[in-house]
């Protein structure tokens, strides 16, 4: 995967890719917790006829030579998988629970087609307990039928792998709730960090992303916000 380059374009095709030496970045949702345009909205925004401004839930596909996964899959998970065409998967990795990132979960079940297919889905220990909670049916061990989606479960609780890319969790603060984001690195590099949702970073997260060659971070508008970091403009 060559030189690096910034490539846009337009939904409904693809958001943006950013290709890295070894990895390659898809965003598949740019948009608040609502998505944009917001339902009942008439602001300039949510009026708007540029392509820029139909943003859906958070999510990014990532992609190796050997690997590729999703980061969160929220409620748009079906019409971002169709955009993108994706078709196979290695591994799901949440960032929280917050409905936003995670109610695309059922959804997954396209990617577990097999009786005994099964998918790796990593989140930290409390947000797992919420998907479990939330979608009883799933982890419950009775319906491990032929389309159903079939986790694997896998607690973050440090640093693990997917193919030769090493995955390390960035706690952030957001609101009430654990948070992480993530580090991907490769060959010794620190390719890309994925923050989406955040207030804060602590001291020790920060030193963890000292060096990293791409910053994908939080930031949800210009006026302030209790739970997530917002843009500052120069001047």
């Amino acid at each position: 995967m060559g030189e690096e380059r910034l490539t846009p374009h337009a939904e409904p095709r693809s958001l943006a890719s950013f290709v890295m030496i070894g990895l390659n970045l898809t965003f598949l949702g740019t948009g608040t917790s609502v998505g944009v345009p917001m339902v009942g909205c008439e602001c300039e925004v949510c009026r708007s006829e540029d392509p820029r401004d139909q943003r859906l839930r958070c999510s990014v596909l990532i992609e190796t030579a050997e690997a590729r996964w999703l980061v969160d899959a929220g409620p748009d998970l079906r019409q971002q998988c169709l955009r993108e065409r994706i078709r196979e998967l290695d591994a799901v990795i949440f960032t929280h629970p917050h409905v936003d990132h995670i109610l695309g979960f059922d959804d997954l079940r396209r990617f577990t087609v097999g009786r005994d297919e099964s998918l790796p889905v990593y989140a930290q220990a409390s947000c797992l307990r919420i998907l479990e909670q939330m979608f009883f049916y799933i982890f419950n061990g009775e319906n491990r039928y032929p389309g159903y989606f079939k986790p694997d479960p896998q607690v973050i609780d440090g640093c693990f792998e997917l193919g030769a890319t090493e995955v390390v969790p960035i706690p952030v603060e957001h609101g009430k709730v654990e948070c992480a984001g993530f580090l991907f690195r490769r060959g010794g590099r620190s390719l890309l960090a994925y923050i989406p949702d955040c207030k804060r970073i602590p001291e020790a997260s920060m030193a963890a992303l000292d060096g990293v060659e791409c910053l994908v971070i939080d930031a949800l508008r210009d006026d302030p916000h209790p739970t997530h970091m917002r843009l500052v403009r120069p001047g």
